[in-house]
């Protein structure tokens, strides 16, 4: 008997007796879970790939529990990936399931070294709170379409909705998969190349949440903790509006996190939105920026149609500098337009449905500028001591 190739990372590979058994096994590491964002080899989804006839291959998978949503997908990827290697005639896919011991395995393997919270101080993980002074202001709208522009970037984007009481970017991006429980272990899905958890996919969707400061607490340490996010360039966090529980849970699960301010040009929102900038000086974080929402908008005649006025987001930016003793940028003004709204009823991000839209052009430059920052071990403290 051939012996089995060793995967680089991950659980054992099957082992194979051919030629043609080896060239697809090796194909198969090509195939990547839709879930969990690695190959199905070094996940122990590949239970054995067998030569019945010349030519002939059959591919048994495990999916990690019955009924999962992404079978077909995992199914056509693994055809696919195998009918290409040459010498290949046809493809057999047998699906099966993991057992619970399997599960474990796989759990064990995803943990691996990380640590409890793979967001703690020292993170290479960029974090980006979203926050806004009061409801009402667009955030959950801008934080959805940042998160789909950062990962069109090509970036590895996690979204949190830590808005419990008023979750809505499940909505925003279409999302409608449940997450899935390996043991102990939650995957969550992914739209539009970001991973993403909420309260509200564990929910009915109009059933309230009705509790306080320590179940909140619990809920977005779970989310930090439980759910594999994998190796993120970027995570980002929809709080809920003002400066309550979740936003100093937040602050404390999250240390490096960086604060990022929805407001609207009204001088009353504005007013507002700088309390909840402020915070940062009670928490320690960083204030990126200001995101100027529900801005000034064309017409097609050429005037300017400024419903909430003017100069809101400068205004938070100009008085957070201020009380903070470091510059705060203003990182650009979306303006009112018909497909931002449009985009975020169907759960099509304006950035990816209308790209060439004035408030996609707007978003798409903010992320920009949030995506300048490389990932680097610079000036961090690396548990490390000569001897």
């Amino acid at each position: 008997m051939t012996e089995s190739p060793q995967a680089d990372a991950g659980l054992p590979l099957p082992a194979v007796r051919t030629e043609l058994e080896r060239a697809v096994l090796a194909a198969l590491a090509d195939v990547v879970d839709p879930e969990i964002r690695r190959p199905v080899t070094e996940l122990g989804m590949v239970e054995s790939v067998r030569e019945t006839a010349p030519g002939e291959v059959e591919v048994a998978v495990l999916l990690t529990i019955t009924g999962c949503p992404l079978r077909g997908t995992i199914e056509a990827d693994v055809t696919a990936a195998a009918a290409a290697v040459p010498g290949c005639r046809s493809v057999a896919v047998r699906v099966g399931v993991m057992t619970p011991e399997q599960r474990r395995a796989l759990q064990d393997s995803l943990r691996g070294a990380r640590p409890a919270n793979p967001f703690a101080a020292g993170s290479l993980t960029r974090v980006l709170a979203v926050a806004s002074g009061k409801g009402g202001v667009g955030k959950s709208t801008v934080t959805a379409n940042l998160a789909v522009a950062l990962a069109e970037r090509g970036l590895a984007v996690g979204l949190i909705d830590a808005d419990v009481h008023g979750f809505s970017i499940p909505g925003l991006l279409g999302v409608n998969a449940s997450p899935t429980r390996l043991e102990q272990l939650i995957l969550p899905p992914v739209a539009r190349g970001v991973k993403v958890i909420s309260i509200g996919m564990f929910l009915d969707a109009d059933r309230p949440v009705a509790w306080r400061g320590p179940m909140l607490h619990r809920a977005l340490e779970q989310f930090v903790t439980d759910v594999h996010w994998g190796d993120l360039d970027v995570l980002l966090v929809d709080l809920p509006p003002g400066t309550g529980d979740i936003a100093i849970s937040a602050a404390q699960l999250l240390p490096d996190s960086e604060l990022v301010v929805v407001t609207t040009p009204q001088h009353a929102a504005a007013q507002v939105a700088a309390r909840a900038g402020q915070l940062a000086q009670q928490t320690g974080q960083r204030v990126a920026g200001v995101v100027e929402n529900m801005g000034p908008m064309a017409l097609p005649d050429g005037t300017v149609l400024d419903v909430f006025g003017t100069g809101g987001g400068a205004e938070v930016a100009e008085r957070l500098t201020g009380a903070l003793g470091a510059d705060v940028p203003l990182l650009g003004s979306v303006p009112l337009d018909p497909a931002l709204r449009v985009g975020g009823d169907t759960g099509a991000p304006v950035v990816a449905s209308a790209p060439q839209s004035p408030a996609a052009r707007a978003l798409l430059a903010i992320a920009e500028r949030l995506a300048v920052r490389p990932r680097s071990l610079a000036g961090r403290r690396l548990p490390f001591s000569p001897r």
